[in-house]
């Protein structure tokens, strides 16, 4: 078993192990206590995982109740949050009891939103199901939910507990949904990592969850690389922010489709466009956008922007991370470098390579 510690305002263990979900019952219960826990999951998950996880967790000694959302980022909504907290409330939760997400990231973000709201706090339990998850938003404390006017505007920092990452649970995970957490996995090697960009190319994502070892590695990669940059700026003040690669540009498409376009697609597409338009400005030399493309071509991922510079300029205006008129973007400057860079947002459509 890998375990990475997290070092923020509160620390945490991230326990990375195939066959780990079968055991995580006495995990949950040593990390969090309490007498209740409820299992915050989707109507795609929760009929392959949680009677499973309810059994697992009985016999931890908890009493489980369990909040199914319609699958999908529609419904990381204000309606399901009161939900949730609705739910807490009337079941007579108490700040000692937990509540454990079993899903993805839109799964986590409400989930742990919800945890963090309720009696100003609560245990906090993460099972992330998919790849996204596990490498990425299961990690770190950021929660959400989406605003008609942009992507994940309302949320809070709220550490969870602990995080159990089986890579075994992603067999059951549909194709797309892999190469959607694949786009973050990437991510990682692009800003921090030329060795982990380089194993990805021997990656098959049709086999990645049988391959014990090589799954085992590459998402603890990933989740020391988190580690380590949140570890040093939990509150997304500075450093934190390159975790953002791409990510202006795809919370853009994402609103733009209206969330039809997934998170990881939107992600690809994203750092593709801004590494092009870095390696026209001389930021980046060519061959970083030559291989990053190769990379993601390679494993299927779609490269080419589905909306028009000006659509994504107006979509921008309301990123989170636009600052006064500014916004900070992340800017490649090779396999495994990164810099911030402060923009005028008017600016921002010389960084959108088509």
């Amino acid at each position: 078993m890998s375990i990475i510690t997290v070092k923020n305002s509160k620390t945490y263990n991230v326990h990375i192990e195939t066959g780990l979900f079968k055991c995580c019952g006495d995990l949950i219960k040593k990390a969090c206590g309490g007498e209740k826990i409820l299992i915050v999951s989707d109507d795609n998950v929760y009929p392959i995982y949680g009677k499973v996880l309810t059994d697992i967790l009985e016999k931890a000694g908890y009493k489980v109740c369990s909040f199914v959302i319609e699958h999908g980022e529609k419904s990381k909504n204000i309606t399901n949050l009161a939900g949730i907290l609705s739910y807490l409330a009337q079941n007579e939760f108490t700040r000692s009891d937990c509540l454990c997400t079993l899903g993805g990231g839109v799964v986590g973000d409400l989930g742990a939103l919800a945890a963090g709201m309720f009696n100003r706090g609560i245990k906090l339990a993460a099972i992330p199901t998919s790849l996204l998850a596990m490498v990425d938003s299961s990690v770190g404390g950021k929660t959400a939910i989406d605003l008609p006017e942009g992507k994940n505007l309302a949320g809070m920092f709220y550490q969870p507990d602990i995080v159990i990452c089986d890579p075994a649970m992603l067999r059951t995970l549909p194709y797309e949904f892999m190469k959607d957490g694949f786009a973050e996995v990437i991510k990682y090697g692009v800003i921090k990592s030329e060795s982990l960009f380089k194993k990805l190319n021997d990656v098959d994502l049709k086999t990645f969850a049988d391959e014990k070892e090589k799954a085992e590695d590459i998402i603890s990669e990933c989740v020391a690389i988190k580690r380590d940059v949140v570890g040093e700026d939990e509150f997304d003040n500075g450093l934190r922010q390159i975790l953002n690669f791409g990510h202006t540009i795809a919370h853009c498409i994402e609103l733009l489709s209206n969330y039809e376009i997934p998170h990881g697609t939107a992600v690809s597409i994203g750092m593709v466009s801004i590494t092009k338009a870095s390696a026209q400005k001389d930021i980046c030399p060519e061959s970083c956008y030559a291989d990053l493309l190769k990379l993601t071509e390679k494993h299927g991922m779609a490269t080419l922007l589905p909306f028009e510079k000006s659509e994504i300029f107006n979509a921008a205006l309301h990123d989170k991370k636009r600052k006064g008129n500014s916004i900070t973007l992340v800017l490649p400057l090779g396999i495994g470098e990164c810099e911030l860079r402060k923009i005028p947002v008017e600016e921002i459509t010389e960084y959108i390579g088509e």
